[in-house]
């Protein structure tokens, strides 16, 4: 029942750029200023919040005004496209395959995102580095049902966000190890083996 409550709203969840801006910082971030927006977090053993224990979260955002991520290892289920579909009013073909949804993090559990490779490009398809983006629009995923979106994609209802210079304090703290991202650890690795491989490739860096 859980997962079927998380996703009922998804008509109005997978939102419109003007939504997702209010999300974001709230001031246009310069080159400069963003640092880490296209690597992963990864909670530190001995981080103090529960809720981020063991996570690893991919940066959409992080800059003078504030950061914005995506954890990508507490899935919660896997849903055919023609059940995410229906409540939009569309009509898939049963044999159209599912996406796997995610527990993006605490903050506003009703916002949607699809994080996907970045083959595929929509008006409200935004990059994160070089091989990854993630898309706010509902029409990702008919493009999904209908053959033509990318070739790797997971869902996520809500983000990890933090305020000014917040997140650069728990790094501080050595709340969070940061490692470079790719598309093999964000969408092929196994879930359960995402935060020990996160944490080696983190071993492994000068």
């Amino acid at each position: 029942m859980r997962l079927r409550r998380f996703l009922f709203g998804l008509a109005a969840v997978l939102l419109p750029a003007a939504l997702l801006n209010a999300a974001l910082p709230k001031h246009a971030l310069t080159p400069e200023a963003v640092t880490l927006t296209g690597r992963l977090l990864i909670a530190s053993p001995g981080i103090g919040d529960p809720r981020f224990y063991r996570t690893v979260i991919l940066m959409a955002q992080h800059g003078k005004d504030g950061a914005l991520g995506i954890t990508i290892n507490r899935p919660v289920g896997e849903r055919s496209l023609a059940s995410l579909l229906e409540p939009l009013g569309d009509k898939a073909a049963p044999n159209a395959g599912s996406v796997r949804v995610f527990a993006g993090g605490p903050v506003q559990p009703q916002m949607g995102f699809v994080v996907h490779t970045t083959d595929y490009q929509h008006g409200e398809t935004i990059a994160i580095g070089g091989e990854v983006a993630f898309t706010t629009s509902a029409d990702i995923l008919r493009d999904i049902a209908r053959g033509r979106g990318p070739k790797k994609a997971l869902v996520a209802f809500g983000y990890a966000g933090w305020g000014v210079g917040q997140l650069e304090s728990e790094l501080a703290r050595k709340d969070w190890l940061v490692t470079t991202a790719d598309q093999a650890l964000i969408f092929d690795e196994r879930r359960d083996r995402v935060w020990d491989e996160a944490m080696a490739r983190h071993s492994r860096e000068p």
